[in-house]
């Protein structure tokens, strides 16, 4: 397949090389070089499953010459969608290394989403598990597969939860991907029979440093999820500027516990981040916060990275006391604002240093650091961690705006993507003339030259011509004491068009009803157009992708409520 991904202009190109910002190493390169050096120090946990630096190095090169008898070569692409693990650890990387870019998918995606995501990258290949919980990720991806016949292998990892089910082992048009990843390097995994060692025909030619490495996918805000290439020398520089301002050395050990597949825990810094420092990665799921905490304890994790909604089930687990957690050094939070009284929670009761990070797949992030004053890391989401990123604020006709106004956040620079892949109406959308990246987010400037997230420009809630981010007024709601999350969304209002539905998850008997909550809103000074017309009470806000709060499901749930005024508390 060739590299027709879109390239950023020659002369920026070579600035950034010139200033160092982009070096001729392979993303392999800057995740395992501490397995020359330390081959025998621990890289991963996965339960009870471990892999050595040496270890996974030689799993990474084992696979990629496994991959590489299947067919699989320098330029194909191959779709992972695989939970967090050791077989998409080295999965992943065996794929890097072989020069055939991953398109890596959240495992909570569907055929809707994957359907896109197939037809513009074309894979010849799907890495997927026999299944997760009760979903039937094999039927679903052979479902793909008739539909897209360029997908001529289907690596299936096995149900080890369900020993009568012998599917990867028995079928013959399944690729076994626990054999192929681990085996022979794992104890207990035997290599895969591959059948006869074909002819030696010399060594394939490697991906070089200006190759696409992988394929991250954006988070599907305005549409299907979008392809975004990541060139090896790109995402070096993010990985590496990333681990920098998040305190990662040898000694972290940093607890994946959201998707892999979500660039925050694969490469912002996350996995790839902690392996380039010569640390070790603890892979998990959120779905148990008690359990993640008694991993806490047993590893010692310095590190973790939470979307806010997960960190509030965190702070609910933590009130038990249950488990020691003072190895537990930084709390990076991103996906979604963070507000103040969370932070502080946060820091109070996990008693570890809380930071903001404010990212995108598309390659701008941005953290507080880790020596910020305490009101600079509660009340903004950082400032860009990789040198020769720029920013611009502007407002809807373009034009930059003063300093602490909200504007639309524009960026370009060595971390940030020049084009989606085979996007090409999306892209003359999405970019300036000049290769400025609009984000679609708008922000202010802080005093402290960090940025503060306003909400989403099409997160805004028109109410009769007056516009109300719902990041902002989510903001000011969770400071009730009475509510512990909250999500604000548009209802439909029949003088207003629009008006403001507040879902809100109560803190024990304290939460207010509506008239109280406008009350306290009236009297933390906020508009009145800005008001809730209604509130909903649930027991907890529904998720989607990497722990956001799924906005689509609340926004169709305030429709079917009917027009404001009806059944407001």
């Amino acid at each position: 397949m060739t590299d027709d991904i879109v390239r950023v202009p020659a002369e920026r190109a070579e600035e950034y090389r010139r200033r160092g910002w982009w070096q001729p190493l392979l993303v392999t390169d800057v995740a395992l070089g501490t397995a020359r050096e330390h081959p025998d120090r621990c890289a991963v946990v996965d339960g009870d499953r471990r892999l050595t630096y040496g270890e996974l190095a030689a799993a990474v090169e084992t696979a990629a010459a496994r991959l590489r008898r299947l067919g699989i070569g320098r330029g194909d692409h191959v779709l992972v969608q695989l939970p967090n693990s050791l077989e998409y650890v080295v999965t992943t990387l065996a794929l890097i290394r072989l020069g055939a870019p991953p398109v890596v998918a959240l495992p909570a995606l569907r055929e809707h989403e994957l359907d896109h995501v197939i037809r513009v990258t074309r894979p010849v290949a799907m890495a997927v598990p026999r299944r997760v919980r009760r979903f039937d990720h094999l039927a679903m991806a052979e479902r793909l597969r008739e539909r897209h016949p360029g997908i001529r292998t289907l690596l299936v990892t096995r149900d080890d939860r369900d020993e009568a089910d012998e599917t990867v082992r028995t079928r013959p048009d399944l690729a076994d991907l626990t054999a192929l990843a681990l085996g022979g390097v794992l104890p207990g995994v035997a290599a895969p029979d591959l059948g006869p060692e074909p002819a030696a025909t010399g060594a394939p030619e490697p991906p070089g440093p200006r190759d696409n490495a992988l394929f991250l996918l954006s988070s599907g805000t305005t549409g299907p999820p979008k392809a975004i290439p990541r060139p090896h020398e790109a995402f070096g520089h993010v990985i590496r500027s990333a681990a920098e301002v998040s305190g990662l050395s040898a000694s972290s050990v940093y607890l994946a516990v959201l998707p892999a597949a979500h660039s925050f825990v694969f490469g912002h810094p996350g996995i790839l981040g902690t392996l380039s420092r010569g640390g070790r990665i603890v892979l998990d799921s959120p779905d148990d916060p008690r359990r993640t905490m008694a991993l806490i304890e047993r590893e010692g994790v310095t590190h973790c990275a939470l979307a806010p909604a997960v960190l509030l089930q965190w702070l609910a687990a933590a009130e038990e006391r249950q488990h020691d957690l003072t190895s537990l050094e930084v709390l990076q939070v991103g996906g979604a604002r963070l507000d103040a009284t969370t932070a502080r929670r946060a820091r109070d009761h996990l008693g570890c240093r809380v930071q903001q990070v404010y990212g995108m797949s598309e390659g701008l992030l941005n953290f507080t650091r880790l020596d910020d004053p305490e009101p600079v890391v509660d009340e903004t989401q950082g400032r860009p961690s990789a040198a020769g990123d720029e920013l611009r604020v502007v407002d809807g006709s373009g034009r930059e705006v003063a300093a602490g106004e909200t504007g639309e956040l524009l960026t370009r620079g060595p971390s940030v993507l020049a084009g989606y892949y085979g996007e090409d109406e999306d892209n003359a959308r999405a970019f300036t003339v000049d290769g400025y990246y609009r984000t679609g987010d708008l922000v202010r400037l802080h005093p402290s030259g960090g940025l503060v997230v306003a909400g989403r420009v099409k997160d805004v809630i028109n109410r009769g011509g007056e516009k109300i981010p719902a990041d902002e007024l989510e903001a000011l709601v969770l400071t009730h004491p009475g509510i512990r999350a909250a999500a604000a969304v548009a209802m439909p209002h029949p003088l207003y068009g629009e008006a403001v539905c507040v879902f809100a998850v109560g803190a024990d008997d304290r939460a207010p009803t509506l008239r109280e909550l406008r009350r306290f809103l009236e009297d933390e000074g906020l508009a009145r157009y800005k008001l809730p017309e209604r509130l909903v009470p649930v027991e907890a806000l529904p998720l989607a992708g990497v722990g956001k709060v799924d906005k689509v499901a609340l926004r169709a749930e305030a429709a079917r409520l009917g027009t404001a005024g009806r059944t407001a508390r």
